[in-house]
């Protein structure tokens, strides 16, 4: 069995849960995010938008209905004991292999918590699931009740996100001695990414972001590689993840001399990040984080080219995304507590002027001042 903890560890968790949905009053839960399973038992694995649903009981029992392709692969990577298949079939409704399972485990008008909010359930198989069990039981919208226990991390947890920021650190060091005027955005790419794999790490949650020139404004992944100028800007967003922990970092890099804008948008980006790490602790919540950063950027009058969220909390993630449900956005009334593993971005994109300007850091949450899981300085780069 390949487990990435201890199974004493996974039974701390299952107690934490069931001591949740007991509070909750809640029967069973029917977990659809792949996080949620990992986090739960260890269960590891892709392709789970196709149907699959762990059932957790008040009681702690818990069945995994799956595919035929997952049999083995959750035997071997989870605690999961008992596991069902459903049949891959033309016109096929998982939904009511899971009816028939919910029926065998006495679940029929008891009170069942679903994870609606999670690419593990689509629309259409959501449709099926509401369709079954709407008569059944009592469904009730508990999409976030995982997800808000994973946000505090345990030791063997932070262990995993520090080792997954040192294989951040490394992409930034297989990274900058290609980074100069002629090279292509390729070979950059594929030093980073092969610096966490060859660290023992994993794919990421999502694509690394990598962009120059005008590029450089974008925040998401795009495909196709350019070429480095003579002077350039190159803006990086990247994880190192391991055992699908995430710990990750944004920069801009500045080929050749950086531009007074570009100085004077790092220089906001650094004054709102050290206004975050002042708050960055217990006492204030993730939409005091986003007030410091706002306020920073908007009396630099910068309002129009800063983004409506700065940041969110890490973990253990799947695709197609690495981002935690809780954000740093306006109103966010989530308190901060003690390991929580946040990213922190500064993203300014001056589309007027064609400058951007990134900086980004995971940390540490601590009974005081958080502490960045990078041995990386946060100066402006320039080659």
């Amino acid at each position: 069995m390949a487990l990435h903890f201890e199974r004493e560890e996974y039974d701390a968790r299952l107690h934490k849960l069931t001591e949740s949905m007991q509070a909750e009053k809640l029967d069973a839960m029917l977990l659809f995010a792949q996080e949620s399973m990992y986090w739960l038992t260890g269960y590891d694995t892709f392709g789970f938008c196709f149907f699959q649903c762990l059932v957790v009981k008040a009681d702690g029992s818990m069945t995994l209905l799956t595919r035929s392709a997952d049999l083995r692969q959750a035997r071997h990577t989870s605690t999961i004991e008992q596991i069902v298949v459903w049949t891959d079939r033309t016109n096929a409704d998982p939904a009511l292999d899971l009816k028939n399972l919910l029926s065998d485990l006495d679940l029929l008008g008891e009170r069942v918590g679903v994870e609606y909010d999670t690419h593990g359930l689509t629309g259409a198989n959501c449709r099926k699931l509401d369709n079954q069990l709407q008569s059944f039981a009592e469904l009730i919208d508990a999409s976030y009740l995982v997800s808000r226990l994973r946000l505090i991390k345990s030791p063997a947890e932070i262990a995993h996100a520090r080792r997954a920021a040192e294989l951040a650190d490394a992409a930034l060091d297989a990274a900058m001695p290609l980074i100069a005027p002629g090279a292509n955005e390729a070979d950059i790419l594929a030093a980073m990414q092969g610096a966490v794999f060859a660290g023992g790490g994993d794919y990421p949650g999502n694509e690394f972001i990598i962009g120059s020139g005008e590029d450089a404004l974008l925040c998401r992944y795009k495909a196709g590689r350019r070429t480095l100028s003579a002077k350039d800007q190159l803006t990086l967003e990247w994880a190192g993840v391991y055992a699908h922990y995430h710990a990750a970092m944004m920069r801009t890099v500045m080929i050749g001399e950086p531009t007074p804008r570009h100085v004077e948008l790092y220089d906001a980006c650094r004054e709102a990040l050290d206004a975050i790490l002042a708050i960055l602790r217990p006492g204030h919540s993730f939409g005091e984080v986003f007030d410091a950063h706002a306020d920073v950027m908007d009396e630099r009058g910068l309002t129009r080219h800063r983004l409506n969220a700065c940041g969110y909390s890490l973990g253990a993630r799947f695709t197609p995304s690495w981002m935690e449900h809780q954000m740093f956005h306006a109103g966010n009334p989530l308190e901060i507590a003690p390991d929580m593993t946040l990213f922190v971005h500064m993203i300014i994109m001056d589309s007027e002027s064609n400058t951007a300007m990134t900086l980004g850091q995971t940390y540490l949450t601590t009974a005081d001042a958080p502490v960045s899981l990078s041995g990386k300085p946060l100066d402006l780069i320039t080659v």
